[in-house]
């Protein structure tokens, strides 16, 4: 029987595998005592000798040479999170190290966030969020796109993007999608229409960010591109802060009050304390919250369990982090 451990934030580690998922794993695997954060496995080396499988969540150690070298009979990491880039190395690719990610559990309540967020934005609800109570209860000049024929446009098509894209199916709003690495069949399917960065932007009522964080991504959202939007148009990130040239964002928005820009993510995160971010009134923060919080933090160990059994049945994993996706993932 092979032996696993745990290892990520403590207060995370229960709600990612709880009794339940442990007594499930437990049947198939020795569960060996002593959980660990980060660089806390030092306290754990005589124990990680023996271990064969990780099942980890946020917290997860680097898998470098020293690590590696601590684990030697380590075969594979059960990752009930979404980025495995803080942690998988070329060293544990060389060494064969399976590393299986719940990245794409994590991308189904991201999506839902956008979703929520897109279909309130058509509607102008953050114009009207920030009208001060004394203001009188009026539509007054506004135009509302509505969600009926009105265009939507989604940077990058990964994960997220492609749940958005489905999700907004029923609405019929038109969509518009830039990424040059998509399979254009694919998005035919999904109803997305491929169109250059400077037309997404221009033509959207609404843009929704989910590009990865790559050395070519970083500010490809620029003042240009944001000050080409439609009048009343809202921008929406959900990826990562450094996508967006925010400088530059927030230039645009002190001359633009009509646009909106929705940040789940900033550069750094929380913005400082004298960011313009903070303080403009046509930009909501929320606190990275569209990914996994409670509940949905279990439906990723719940995954990783189930591909724990696949891997232990010898059948093909669905969601193995191959050395050339991870040149492309967030």
């Amino acid at each position: 029987m092979p032996s696993a451990i745990f290892a990520g934030q403590p207060e995370n580690l229960p709600i990612a595998f709880p009794s339940d998922l442990r007594l499930q794993i437990s049947r198939q695997v020795r569960i060996l005592a002593g959980e660990f954060e980060g660089d806390g496995w030092r306290d754990q080396t005589e124990r990680l000798k023996e271990v064969d499988l990780i099942f980890a969540t946020w917290g997860m150690p680097k898998l470098d040479e020293e690590f590696l070298d601590a684990t030697p009979g380590l075969k594979a990491v059960f990752y009930a999170a979404g980025t495995v880039k803080p942690f998988a190395t070329e060293a544990s690719y060389k060494r064969g190290v399976i590393i299986s990610s719940a990245w794409e559990a994590n991308a189904i309540p991201v999506a839902e966030y956008t979703q929520a967020a897109i279909l309130l934005s058509l509607k102008r609800f953050w114009q009207f969020l920030r009208q001060s109570p004394e203001q009188k209860f009026t539509r007054g000049s506004l135009a509302f796109p509505g969600a009926y024929r009105t265009k939507v446009g989604l940077l990058s098509l990964g994960a997220v993007g492609r749940r958005v894209a489905e999700g907004l199916a029923s609405t019929q709003v038109r969509l518009l999608a830039y990424d040059p690495f998509a399979d254009p069949a694919m998005a035919a399917r999904l109803g997305v229409t491929l169109v250059s960065l400077e037309e997404l932007f221009a033509e959207s009522d609404v843009v929704s960010i989910h590009a990865p964080f790559l050395p070519e991504t970083e500010k490809l959202v620029s003042g240009l591109l944001v000050g080409s939007m439609k009048e009343g148009a809202t921008l929406i990130n959900t990826a990562r802060g450094a996508v967006v040239n925010e400088e530059e964002l927030c230039a645009v928005l002190r001359g633009r009050p009509d646009l909106t820009a929705i940040l789940d993510v900033t550069e750094p995160e929380p913005p400082l304390a004298d960011s313009p971010l903070r303080s403009l009134e046509n930009v909501i923060l929320t606190p990275h919250i569209a990914g996994s919080l409670g509940s949905e933090i279990t439906r990723m160990g719940d995954w990783m369990v189930d591909e724990m059994q696949r891997y232990l049945d010898g059948e093909p994993l669905h969601h193995c982090v191959t050395r050339e996706m991870l040149a492309r993932m967030a």
